[in-house]
């Protein structure tokens, strides 16, 4: 039997949301675990994350904006992208 060769992992891109409606979504890079790190610290709950910028988007708590959506903060520092 063969075994089947993983998929090869796209780059990852400088900004990256979550949001399927943004234009910063890749919808194959979300067929992978994408770890985030904030000034050094894995971060599990990032919607959107900018590495040349310096920022990542976190919700805030149970926060709902108008339309139901988290409501986000943004959070400064170093960011670094990886694959688990």
């Amino acid at each position: 039997m063969t075994e089947a060769s993983p998929q090869p992992q796209p780059p990852l891109p400088d900004r990256l949301s979550a949001e399927p409606r943004s234009p910063f979504h890749v919808a194959e890079i979300f067929q992978h675990d994408v770890g985030i790190r904030l000034n050094g610290k894995e971060r599990t709950d990032v919607e959107e994350y900018c590495i040349s910028e310096g920022w990542v988007m976190v919700p805030a708590g149970k926060t709902l904006d108008r339309k139901g959506k988290p409501l986000l903060l943004k959070l400064k520092g170093k960011v670094e992208a990886f694959y688990k």
